[in-house]
């Protein structure tokens, strides 16, 4: 059986006025979950054309064992925790394909 690729989603409502810092946040992250996370693959937030305080993110994983082990480090913890100080509001997800525009 094939590894199956997981994904994980967040959807992020900034405080006005914290969207820059959020954004900065978000990215420092992200760089250092690639760089210092096994099994990641690529991370991407996207901002609401119509709501600059209304983000996106998304990003893929080898498996669902990579994510857990993630969640459970401490850097994690740390940036949730730094970043919900910004938001009026915050969800998460976690997601498996099931069809694509190449499949």
């Amino acid at each position: 059986m094939a590894a199956m690729i997981t994904y994980t989603s967040g959807n992020w409502l900034v405080q006005e006025g914290q969207e820059e810092e959020f954004v900065r946040r978000w990215k420092e992250f992200a760089q250092w979950s690639a760089k210092n996370v096994a099994g990641t693959g690529d991370f991407y937030l996207i901002a609401e054309t119509g709501n600059p305080r209304h983000f996106l993110s998304f990003g893929s994983w080898e498996n669902p064992q990579a994510v857990n082990s993630w969640r459970k480090m401490p850097e994690f913890k740390n940036f949730i925790g730094n970043c919900k100080k910004l938001l009026e509001d915050f969800q998460a997800g976690d997601y498996i394909l099931k069809v694509s525009s190449q499949s």
